[in-house]
């Protein structure tokens, strides 16, 4: 079924909910996140200023999961392989309602909180994409939920996941192919963003990779002919890639950096290495668009008289959006409302504004909520694998100035602020809201299943596009 007719259905008959009783839950939720507030803006901004790597966030996982051990959550750590992950669990029976949470920065992107380009650390990291935002709301809402379980006696189960190296780790397929999901429900996410939106958005597959090609060194002046330089394997494959752009789908995205190209102009280098992302909104897409990289790098290398190595790093599905539960996040999420901005907010964010170019989202715009639409994203996460295997839906807030893009440091500067601690607090109670109507009205998740068995279609079976490899939890070394 596309996501156009599950767009246009009225598959969960929401008026039918009891909306005294729904109303109530969220507000005694709002009130206790709003208590506990500041508590949680602080821990943001600890995460924020740790900025660590995919892989390395021992210290940011570790003060996530101390605040749900704190609450009674059972923590399971290091799981799947990857030191820096977890499962927060609290509750028994079912349903299974899971939340996800993030804390991996960005390579390069260090930032102070001001409205001018400033890095903190020279060449350091910086939560560019607001997963320090992430992981912290996340668990304030696993927290609630926990909570309003304990309130009412109910049975249930709430979990938390502390999933690392979003940022092309690929954390959750790792998670997910060790069967951590295998008995839950329903899973929660949200995301920073320049706007609030509950709409179900789609994104693009991603198959990520290191090319290293081996050469000889050489003099590069009085003995050239002895050398065989590595960097021309380089050079000569992301010719050939930029020439192969031509002859893919158009909704192909192709992107590379060279991470080591020699150390002297006058060393034929021996070693260099370049690291490939392929996106397209089919994995099968991938698969082939990949295929033909990596015969561009062995062309490459047999021309250049080099040897090449490819390491796949990564490998993620595009987003299965559930309708079903979209319109629960939409509902709740304008029940909430957005907000408004303080005059210093205000006036920080004005500033930010001048330095952005193109934007046209009013400032005004965080107190209201997007339209509910069907959304074509451009960006991949692994949440995308666990779509396919769990129903899953998400929002995103706004933790940015509008018309900010992720991954730039006015995202950083901004995410650091006040303003970020907002957008974060609207995720916390949104997912808290609607976790406490899933557990209230097992009905829509029945209904969910339905729309995931039927949506991804008879037959189906899920394969990871990283293989077998073990995670990468050195790539960002």
């Amino acid at each position: 079924m596309s996501l156009n007719r599950w767009l246009g259905s009225a598959l969960v008959p929401l008026a039918l909910v009891p909306a005294a009783r729904a109303q109530r839950s969220a507000a005694e939720l709002a009130r206790l996140l709003d208590a506990r507030g500041a508590h949680y803006a602080a821990i943001a901004k600890d995460i924020w200023h740790l900025a660590e790597l995919g892989h390395q966030e021992t210290e940011s996982s570790a003060l996530l999961q101390a605040e749900l051990a704190g609450e009674g959550f059972a923590i399971e750590r290091g799981v799947a392989g990857m030191p820096t992950a977890f499962i927060a669990t609290w509750g028994r029976g079912e349903p299974v309602i899971a939340m996800l949470a993030e804390f991996d920065a960005l390579p390069g992107l260090s930032q102070d909180t001001v409205p001018e380009r400033r890095p903190l650390v020279a060449n350091g990291a910086g939560h560019a994409c607001g997963h320090h935002l992430f992981g912290t709301a996340s668990t304030a809402a696993g927290i609630a939920v926990r909570n309003w379980l304990a309130s009412q006696q109910r049975s249930g189960t709430i979990r938390v996941y502390g999933t690392p190296a979003e940022e092309g780790g690929g954390g959750k397929v790792y998670l997910l192919r060790a069967g951590l999901f295998d008995d839950v429900d329903v899973v929660l996410h949200w995301h920073p963003d320049d706007k609030n939106d509950a709409s179900p958005e789609t994104t693009l597959a991603n198959k990520t990779g290191k090319f290293r090609f081996h050469g000889l060194s050489a003099h590069a002046s009085s003995a050239p002919e002895r050398g065989r330089s590595a960097l021309d394997g380089v050079e000569a494959m992301n010719h050939m890639v930029n020439l192969l752009r031509e002859h893919v789908p158009q909704e192909t995205r192709i992107h590379y950096v060279i991470t080591r190209g020699g150390s002297a102009p006058n060393v034929v280098p021996d070693f260099a290495e370049v690291y490939y992302y392929a996106r397209h909104p089919s994995a099968t897409r991938v698969q082939e668009i990949w295929t033909r990289i990596e015969d561009a790098a062995r062309g490459a290398a047999l021309g250049t008289g080099t040897r090449v190595e490819v390491e796949v790093v990564n490998g993620v599905h595009s987003v299965l959006p559930n309708v079903t539960l979209h319109r629960l996040l939409d509902e709740h999420l304008r029940q909430i409302g957005g907000f408004t901005y303080t005059e210093a907010q205000r006036s920080f964010a004005r500033e930010i504004r001048a330095t952005l170019g193109g934007a046209t989202l009013p400032l005004e715009s965080t107190s209201e909520v997007q339209p509910f639409r069907e959304v074509q994203g451009v960006a991949s996460t692994d949440v995308g694998d666990v779509s396919w295997n769990v129903p899953t839906a998400g929002i995103g807030t706004a933790t940015w100035v509008p018309g900010t893009p992720a991954h730039s440091w006015q995202a950083v500067a901004a995410g650091g602020t006040s303003i970020g601690a907002k957008g974060m607090m609207l995720a916390a109670k949104t997912l808290a809201a609607t976790a406490v109507e899933l557990f209230e009205r097992p009905g829509i998740i029945a209904e969910a299943k339905r729309e995931l068995d039927e949506r991804r279609g008879a037959g189906f079976v899920y394969r990871p596009l990283i293989g077998d490899r073990d995670p990468p939890l050195d790539y960002r070394r």
